[in-house]
Order: structure tokens, then C-alpha cells, then sequence
């Protein structure tokens, strides 16, 4: 069985894709959460609205691809192919979500929920968080040189645990560096 090519079209509502590439394309108000969407190729698409909560995304290819207000909890991205990964986010919840042993060079985070994300040796070289809850997010053997965490919060970082060179903090931010002391600032 042949895998489908469809490209700079619109979906809305779907909650089942066909295994194929989607290029260019739109994805609006879908719930493909527990689905499977392993082996699916996503170059230059969109996602609005959707949910993919504990979808099984093995091996798929996410290339340039946006996903904006979506739920993406639970997400196995470590499983995804590496070959051209790239995507941003904007008000998502990714809580409980792994990206281990990722590059991500330069992603953008936007307004998102990332509680007990796992990124262990995850290259964020230069990647944004802007506005989000890093709560219990786990740092470990990470590449965070000139990652921008000044608009970020709830994050505890081990300075001595990952690569942090010109990585950019808040004063108020500061405390998530020293956590690991366990020192009262005021």
C-alpha cells in the first residue's frame, strides 16, 4: 500500500489521519489525541486548536511546523525522526511531554505550560522560552548556551549540570539557578 502525498490543504475537525505526507498544510480543531500518527511526514504545516495528548508519534517528521493553542501532553517527541526536525510553539500545554537527546537549536516556546517536560541532553542552543511555566522541567546534560529564559518561570536549572554559556536569565529568575542549594533569597 502506497503512502499518500497531500499538500496546501485544510483540515478541520479530523480525530484519524492516513499514513502520508502533508505538506503546507492546515490542521484546525482536530483531536488526535491517543491516536496513531507514526510514520507521517508534516512539512510546513500548521495546527490550530488541536489536540495530539498521548498520540504515538513515532518516527513522524516534523518540518517547519507550527502548532498554535494545541494540547500536546504527553508526547513522546524523542521518538520522532530527527532528520530536518524543527517546530515553535504558541500557548500550548505540553506538560509531561519528552524531548530527550533532541536538537532544537533556536526553537521558539510562546506562552506555553511545560510542567515536568523532560529535556535531558536536549540542544537548546538558542532556543526562546517567552512566558513559560517550566515547573519541574528537567535539565540534565543540556546544551542552554544563549537560550533565552528571562521571561520564563518556575525553572530550576543545575548550572553545573548542563551548558549554560551566555544563556540569558532575569534577575527574578535567578532563584531557579540555585534551587540545588536550597537558600533562602529574599
Amino acid at each position: 500500500m502506497s503512502k499518500i502525498f497531500i499538500e496546501d490543504e485544510e483540515f478541520e475537525k479530523l480525530n484519524s489521519l492516513e499514513e502520508g505526507e502533508y505538506e503546507n498544510c492546515v490542521f484546525k480543531n482536530c483531536d488526535f489525541s491517543d491516536s496513531t500518527l507514526s510514520e507521517c511526514v508534516f512539512a510546513e504545516c500548521e495546527f490550530y486548536d488541536c489536540n495530539l495528548t498521548t498520540a504515538k508519534i513515532s518516527h513522524v517528521s516534523f518540518r517547519e511546523v507550527k502548532f498554535k493553542d494545541c494540547k500536546l501532553m504527553g508526547l513522546r517527541f524523542d521518538g520522532c525522526n530527527p532528520f530536518l526536525l524543527e517546530f515553535e510553539f504558541e500557548n500550548c500545554n505540553l506538560n509531561h511531554s519528552v524531548f530527550f537527546k533532541l536538537k532544537l537549536k533556536n526553537t521558539k516556546f510562546k506562552d506555553c505550560t511545560l510542567h515536568e517536560v523532560d529535556f535531558t541532553e536536549t540542544d537548546l542552543r538558542s532556543a526562546k522560552f517567552e512566558n513559560c511555566d517550566l515547573k519541574r522541567a528537567t535539565f540534565v546534560n543540556s546544551n542552554l548556551e544563549k537560550t533565552d529564559f528571562r521571561l520564563a518561570y518556575n525553572y530550576s536549572i543545575d548550572p553545573e549540570a548542563n551548558q549554560i554559556k551566555k544563556a540569558k536569565f532575569s534577575r527574578e529568575g535567578i532563584a531557579g539557578l540555585l534551587s540545588k542549594y536550597d537558600i533562602v533569597i529574599e
